[in-house]
């Protein structure tokens, strides 16, 4: 059994910041206490040399354990962009999704998992309608053969229909928070300054951390958190290769998007850090997928994708997120595709094969994750 671990989790591509994603941890945890008869005591924020971090002590009959999770999320770079002008972020928007066409991500994900490929399209698509609805307003006249004083209504009222109906109606549909992840993912494909600062940033961060002992460490990584977590632990080796002499690290994703930057033909530094961390003896790295997410490269392989088809490939571990849910929770989410894809590092009502919280501050060791059968909940000492 593991008595303490440390976990270096990078979230998604959400606008939460560490202390958002420490609320969201104590309410999974305090689900999780329910579901597995355990206590999982999650403690208030603190931020120092190894970044913001928190303990979550953990209990059950026959087993203590003591984790520290250290959060290394990107909110600094989802609030720049999502604070520019909205003309600035459709145009900007648009161009990034120029970038994965023209880099050849588009092509990429529609065939290697056609729903992510979809996702891709989708916000463009949706923009691309609304943009049309307001220009045909705008063009009534023309298309009736008005006179040319009717522009001086129509024009504005196709702005004012775009720009007061069409945008916030979109954000039913998180349209403008979509543009913004395509921006990153080119920006992270490409390294550019923001993300390369960032990175180092969270590396030195995370070597800070790492000097504490530890039974176990773990890397989460959550969605677009892929691309961060390789990047950082990748610079790590690079840095300070010694930092994991006589350890390892045990690296898992969960709804990974690494594919969505590494495919498009700019991330030289990306694929090659990818490389490094699949041949690396002290990683073990393992993958969990979903079939109701739409939001990832279901049944894609990472490392083989993104140029390295010698090197070990991570496990793909399948879970079905209706077996740690209600019914009703689970009919309700499987309607929102964003919310589904948030499951992953959300609370159970009920015991599965797989729960967040469990793997991150449980007494099981995270590799027997690896082995997982999603219907079937691991056997924890108080049920043995």
């Amino acid at each position: 059994m593991i008595q303490s671990r440390i976990v270096l989790h990078f979230p998604g591509f959400e606008p939460l910041d560490a202390e958002a994603h420490r609320q969201r941890y104590q309410r999974s945890a305090a689900q999780a206490s329910a579901v597995w008869k355990a206590k999982f005591a999650v403690g208030e924020l603190a931020v120092d040399d190894g970044g913001a971090h928190f303990d979550i002590e953990a209990e059950g009959k026959g087993w203590t354990v003591q984790s520290r999770l250290h959060v290394f999320d990107h909110n600094r770079l989802i609030t720049a962009m999502r604070a520019e002008p909205v003309r600035v972020q459709l145009a900007r928007g648009f161009a990034a999704g120029f970038q994965v066409v023209r880099q050849g991500g588009a092509f990429a994900y529609l065939r290697h998992a056609w729903r992510f490929g979809l996702f891709f399209l989708f916000p463009f698509l949706f923009l691309a309608a609304g943009l049309a609805l307001g220009i045909n307003i705008a063009a009534v006249p023309s298309t009736f053969e008005l006179d040319v004083w009717w522009f001086l209504l129509t024009v504005p009222a196709g702005y004012f229909v775009f720009r007061y109906g069409v945008l916030p109606f979109s954000d039913r549909y998180h349209v403008m928070h979509l543009l913004a992840d395509w921006r990153l993912a080119v920006a992270v494909a490409e390294n550019r300054p923001e993300v390369a600062l960032l990175v180092e940033q969270s590396a030195d961060q995370a070597i800070a951390a790492l000097q504490r002992p530890a039974d176990e460490i773990l890397v989460t990584s959550h969605s677009m958190g892929a691309n961060f977590a390789i990047s950082v632990i990748g610079r790590i080796l690079e840095k300070a290769p010694d930092r994991l002499q006589r350890r390892r690290i045990v690296f898992v994703t969960l709804g990974g998007a690494a594919l969505q930057c590494s495919l498009l033909s700019s991330a030289v530094v990306l694929r090659q850090r990818i490389g490094t961390l699949a041949r690396h003896a002290a990683v073990d790295w393992f993958e969990i997928q979903c079939l109701t997410d739409p939001i990832h490269l279901y049944k894609c392989h990472t490392v083989a994708l993104s140029g390295h088809p010698d090197a070990p490939q991570p496990k793909l571990v399948f879970v079905r997120f209706k077996h740690a849910l209600s019914a009703e929770r689970y009919r309700k989410n499987r309607r929102d595709f964003l919310r589904m894809h948030r499951q992953y590092v959300l609370g159970p009502d009920q015991p599965s094969g797989f729960d967040f919280t469990l793997m991150t501050a449980g007494p099981l060791p995270v590799k027997s994750f690896e082995q997982l059968q999603s219907a079937t909940p691991p056997a924890l000492p108080s049920v043995t």
